[in-house]
């Protein structure tokens, strides 16, 4: 069978290394918010995880500014790596967010939109597992697609609920700042999977 994925530039086996960091990263944020201690040792847990993903997205990018022909088009090699790269940006800013805004304990619905992120990065690690020989690649693209409206509509009605008057001011701005910056990591989970759609429909 015709590979993809020449052994020469070993562009899959990067993106498996920096998915499984992707993944690692949003298990550390669900951790973080399910225990709740320890938050600065934990952000700071979390900021060497982003570093280790940020030096493999180098790696790809200089390799593909290096690599005359790529075994998938270069937009998607570029796109993808990106992708991956802010998924775990956005789960370190987060991370981040609840030691600045000194944010005293987690909320059900945080604790929610975590374990979605942490869904959503494993089914990116499988996905990507699955993309050198583009088998079962549907299956989580979709479900992906189902942990973002999930997602979607666990953000809405917290937001809505830190509007309801029950809720300090303070609160109200720390948490809509966080609520959204959740919503959009699994948004940008989504993102990858759109890429990963357009690698597939290119190889048919």
């Amino acid at each position: 069978m015709f590979s993809f994925f020449p052994k020469e530039e070993d562009f899959f086996g990067l993106f498996r290394k920096q998915v499984a960091i992707v993944r690692q990263g949003c298990d550390h944020l669900h951790d973080m918010v399910k225990a709740y201690d320890r938050l600065e040792e934990r952000a700071a847990d979390l900021k060497k995880i982003e570093h280790d993903g940020d030096i493999v997205t180098h790696d790809i990018f200089d390799r593909l500014n290096r690599t005359f022909v790529t075994p998938i088009d270069r937009e998607d090699i570029h796109d993808l790596a990106s992708g991956l790269d802010d998924v775990l940006d956005s789960a370190e800013a987060i991370g981040s967010r609840l030691v600045l805004f000194n944010i005293q304990r987690a909320t059900p619905e945080a604790l929610k939109l975590t374990s979605i992120l942490r869904q959503c990065g494993v089914q990116l690690e499988q996905a990507v597992d699955h993309l050198k020989v583009f088998q079962n690649l549907k299956a989580f693209t979709i479900e992906l697609n189902r942990l973002e409206n999930e997602a979607d509509a666990i953000s809405r009605e917290a937001v809505a609920d830190l509007f309801s008057g029950r809720h300090e001011t303070l609160d109200v701005l720390r948490w809509k700042e966080v609520y959204g910056r959740l919503e959009a990591a699994t948004d940008q989970c989504e993102d990858v999977a759109n890429v990963i759609e357009n690698i597939v429909i290119k190889s048919r």
